[in-house]
């Protein structure tokens, strides 16, 4: 009696080209990695973070925030006991450009934003608001 497991199959399968294909991934823009964190002016290069916080009733706060790295000036931030979705980090983005340019929703120059690659910074609706309202990668 051959006795049937999940590499078996997986084995057999691969053999004889019967695997699926595997879905494309999008192509993402290479970020460059120039070793250089700090900036001279404002409004030149923007970060942003999120971090989770236990209440004492157990729920958790999820805080997003949007920081200026020349002088650390917290420009945005949400609170949210939901996830940090893409509608938050749009959100905080537009927050961000309206507290540091006025009610113009593009900045003057190009900001380049640095962010982890968290769901709601790569989906593709935030990374269209992005580069419409001046943000570079």
């Amino acid at each position: 009696m051959i006795v049937l497991d999940a590499k078996r199959i997986y084995r057999a399968t691969s053999t004889y080209g019967l695997l699926m294909e595997r879905r494309p991934t999008p192509s993402r823009l290479q970020r460059r990695h120039g070793g250089k964190v700090g900036v001279a002016r404002s409004n030149q290069r923007w970060c942003s973070e999120g971090f989770e916080l236990r209440c004492d009733n157990g729920q958790p706060l999820r805080v997003t925030f949007a920081l200026d790295w020349c002088n650390r000036e917290a420009m945005s931030l949400a609170a949210t006991t939901a996830g940090h979705s893409g509608d938050i980090v749009r959100d905080l983005m537009l927050a961000a450009v309206e507290n540091r340019v006025g009610s113009a929703l593009h900045t003057p120059s190009e900001i380049e934003w640095l962010s982890d690659n968290g769901s709601g910074y790569t989906v593709d609706e935030t990374r269209r608001v992005a580069e419409d309202i001046g943000r570079t990668h």
